[in-house]
């Protein structure tokens, strides 16, 4: 299975590489009141993905943080309900997953 996914990896390495190498010409972009940006065309479209997983993630902040807040507001209830024998029962059939090589 390990093998299989560096295959994926190298492939998809592979495939951006090559897009890299044929996407040098020039390209420019045209901002407000005469600017413009020239830079190969891989550097633009490597620009323009880095800022939208920028701006995804400043998206997600307050959404993350909201989490965050309730999960603690809730933290003395859920280590209150663990110690009942209910939840020692539960722990001990619970079943434990293996450890999972990512990706």
């Amino acid at each position: 299975m390990r093998v299989f996914v560096w295959l994926i990896r190298a492939a998809i390495f592979f495939t951006l590489f090559a897009f890299a190498l044929n996407n040098q010409q020039e390209a420019g972009i045209r901002w407000f009141f005469g600017q413009e940006w020239r830079a190969p065309m891989v550097f633009i479209v490597l620009a323009a993905f880095a800022l939208g997983c920028a701006l995804g993630v400043f998206a997600m902040v307050p959404a993350w943080w909201r989490h965050r807040r309730i999960a603690r507001k809730h933290a003395p209830v859920i280590a209150a309900a663990a110690d009942t024998p209910l939840a020692a029962a539960a722990r001990e059939i619970t079943i434990p997953h293996p450890p999972r090589d990512g990706l």
